[in-house]
């Protein structure tokens, strides 16, 4: 149970157990105990759809904290809001902030749930779970409502979602099939505006109700967990949403937000969280907390925390020491109370030591998105083929820092919305010209040392952007280049799961090796990944030429097998492969500074994986 001093201390990572509604005996009486804390209010009251929305007063402890119990077993599923009367007088109907559901928007009552009607059964999953820096990690962006749709009323997009429990074993069979490791679901916090996808959260504690009860979720995740799919849970400690039922000034004042207004409203129109306020800590850190603990989530990626280390999110403006302290608070605690979690930062900053433990004066992330390499590799792409040689190192320059922290390489739903057109569009060129790009693009993420995340509907070369109101445009498999492109994609994540050097010990610097970052003209590139007796030859052509014979320099003697070449007619290539043995000669002299070489065909825009052979 919560001790409240640590509430007050800003220490307090359960306090969910205490505050909303629960279930609760007094002198004999069963019922439900409701609990608000709104230490400014003049007054609150509890008004209930089980009383006809008749005012109850509840009564005010000497710390702000209003309570209410009722003797009635029948109060599930009712429907509840807080009437809270301001000092000026003001009378304001709030959504209670420890809610465990609400109504499905434009409602936004709370909803009397119990969180213990659902039995895990993943305890061996748990207690063998860890962060995954030596396994592959392989992850499925994914929105709950627009990855497959029922037939609907456009009208009435509602009438289109599956539940938890229907999309479930789809789901489930999808990610095994195509050989991704973890699930990365978009805010499940329950938000008023399908359009934030989100991010703009009303409950955080809520489970969404557009999908089903919050037992329908504990369901989804134990399932993954029993077909060893890990589920990362998107988590917003940074803002809230403006809507006057929700946090914004909740008592009548700035509760949970700053009272300067120039920091009170994010550049979304939302609400700035008060970093420096102890019950705001407390209320944050057991909002992470609680996915953890009742959902059984595996790691929370934490968005827009660059609005949090920096005021507003810019840098002239200066580091928010309350927010890093903050971060560090609550990346700490939570390792310290939940085995083997992974905590993963969004942030685009150059801030040193994301990713560093907190006792060496680190944020605490086990991971940190690199938007620098998804930015660099994606404008790099777009540009014409013969003007890369110019930007060559544009493609390369992430290594000179990949080690500075430990990163993610994300191709996110941010990068396929608003205009900015899909991977596949981004892709210079007509048509015929993408797909072969797209191939050498995803070849050189999946071999490119980090951690991966891809956005539904990358997999399938979609060429319209993602709309959370439209299902992934699935028929597109009905079209030859798009099914080559998806078995290609398939092929590439299931190599890398079965190819320890693509990510056991890849945030150690020996185990990367450039073999070609100088041939601008050619516009080629080589690098091996090794890892014990694992190791594997990577060579990308970002050029429109073809080369037979081609040479590439290093420095031991190897056997080498083509495993993977974009090129190949089964993925809907020209052929140009290498189905035979490699092996590297000894030059008469050495090659480009190599005492050894080896030769082979590299057709134009492609991406092929060499297997090293035992010798």
């Amino acid at each position: 149970m919560l001790d409240l001093k640590e509430f007050f201390w800003g220490n307090a990572f359960n306090s969910y157990q205490y505050f909303g509604v629960h279930k609760h005996w007094l002198n004999g009486l069963e019922g439900f105990i409701f609990r608000v804390y709104a230490p400014n209010a003049k007054n609150v009251e509890l008004i209930c759809s089980f009383y006809n929305w008749k005012p109850i007063s509840m009564e005010k402890d000497n710390n702000g904290i209003y309570s209410l119990f009722i003797a009635e077993r029948n109060l599930l599923g009712a429907s509840y809001k807080y009437r809270i009367t301001t000092k000026d007088g003001t009378s304001m109907d709030k959504s209670d902030p420890y809610a465990f559901m609400s109504e499905l928007r434009p409602n936004n009552s709370s909803i009397v749930v119990r969180l213990d009607t659902f039995t895990f059964t993943d305890d061996d999953w748990i207690e063998n779970r860890d962060c995954n820096y030596d396994r592959p990690m392989n992850i499925y962006e994914f929105h709950f409502g627009s990855w497959k749709q029922k037939p609907h009323d456009q009208n009435h997009i509602e009438d289109g979602w599956y539940s938890y429990l229907e999309i479930t074993q789809d789901v489930i069979k999808y990610l095994k099939d195509n050989g991704y490791t973890h699930i990365e679901l978009m805010p499940l916090s329950e938000y008023p505006l399908d359009a934030s996808w989100g991010y703009l959260v009303s409950g955080f504690f809520s489970v969404t109700s557009r999908y089903g009860s919050p037992s329908d979720l504990m369901y989804f995740i134990n399932e993954c967990h029993k077909n060893g799919i890990g589920v990362i849970m998107d988590f917003v400690p940074v803002h809230f949403v403006a809507d006057d039922f929700g946090l914004r000034e909740f008592d009548g004042t700035p509760l949970y937000e700053y009272q300067n207004k120039d920091i009170a409203y994010s550049e979304w129109g939302s609400m700035n969280f008060n970093f420096y306020s102890n019950t705001v800590r407390s209320f944050l850190m057991s909002a992470g907390a609680f996915w953890l603990d009742k959902f059984h989530v595996d790691g929370l990626r934490m968005d827009a925390i660059s609005n949090a280390i920096y005021w507003q999110g810019n840098a002239d403006r200066g580091v928010n020491s309350g927010a890093i302290d903050f971060l560090r608070k609550l990346n700490s605690g939570l390792k310290k109370r939940f085995n083997g979690i992974m905590l993963i930062a969004e942030d685009s900053t150059n801030f040193l030591k994301v990713t560093a433990p907190v006792e060496y004066d680190g944020l605490g992330f086990d991971y940190k998105w690199n938007m620098g390499w998804m930015n660099d590799t994606l404008e790099f792409f777009k540009l014409h083929p013969f003007d890369r040689r110019y930007k060559y190192n544009q493609l390369s320059f992430s290594m000179l820092y990949f080690y500075n922290d430990l990163f993610l390489l994300p191709f996110s739903h941010d990068e396929i919305v608003h205009g900015k057109a899909t991977i596949m569009q981004k892709m210079w060129g007509d048509y015929e010209d993408k797909f072969p790009q797209c191939k050498t693009l995803y070849t050189y993420m999946y071999t490119h040392p980090g951690k991966k995340l891809n956005f539904m509907g990358n997999e399938i070369g979609q060429f319209r952007e993602w709309d959370e109101n439209k299902e992934i445009d699935w028929f597109m498999l009905k079209y030859p280049k798009h099914d080559d492109f998806f078995r290609y994609i398939n092929r590439l994540n299931h190599l890398y799961k079965d190819t320890p050097a693509l990510y056991y010990g890849e945030y150690n610097p020996a185990n990367f090796k450039w073999l070609v970052v100088d041939a601008h003209e050619d516009c080629i590139y080589c690098y091996m990944r090794k890892s014990g007796d694992s190791a594997i030859v990577t060579i990308l052509n970002v050029s429109l030429n073809d080369y037979i014979d081609y040479t590439i320099g290093c420095d031991e003697p190897l056997t080498l097998k083509e495993v993977l070449n974009s090129d190949d007619k089964i993925f809907g290539g020209k052929g140009m492969v290498n189905n035979y043995i490699i092996k590297t000669n000894t030059p008469k002299k050495s090659y480009k500074g190599h005492k050894y070489s080896f030769t082979l065909n590299i057709p134009h825009f492609s991406g092929i994986i060499l297997k090293v052979e035992t010798n």
